[in-house]
């Protein structure tokens, strides 16, 4: 399951915003998006990993990846940056 890599990260952030700007960091190694978050939250975050050859995985719900993250709410974005 790819969120597995997720769940056992050291390192990762947690939330749109904080993914944003771990990518244009360049310290975001995977991110991970929530399928059924909005597209005007998502599109930014798909277009900077797509500048930066950052590989994008989906996870099924903004739940399931909250989950994944630790957390008892959904998140929309994670991503697992340098240790």
């Amino acid at each position: 399951m790819p969120l597995e890599r997720l769940s056992m990260a050291r390192r990762k952030v947690i939330g749109s915003k904080q993914t944003l700007k771990a990518i244009e960091r360049n310290q975001a190694r995977v991110v991970y998006l929530a399928r059924n978050a909005e597209r005007h939250v998502l599109d930014p975050i798909i277009q900077a990993c797509s500048a930066k050859s950052v590989p994008v995985v989906y996870a099924e719900s903004m739940q399931v990846l909250g989950k994944a993250c630790g957390i008892e709410v959904g998140c929309a974005a994670t991503a697992i940056v340098d240790e």
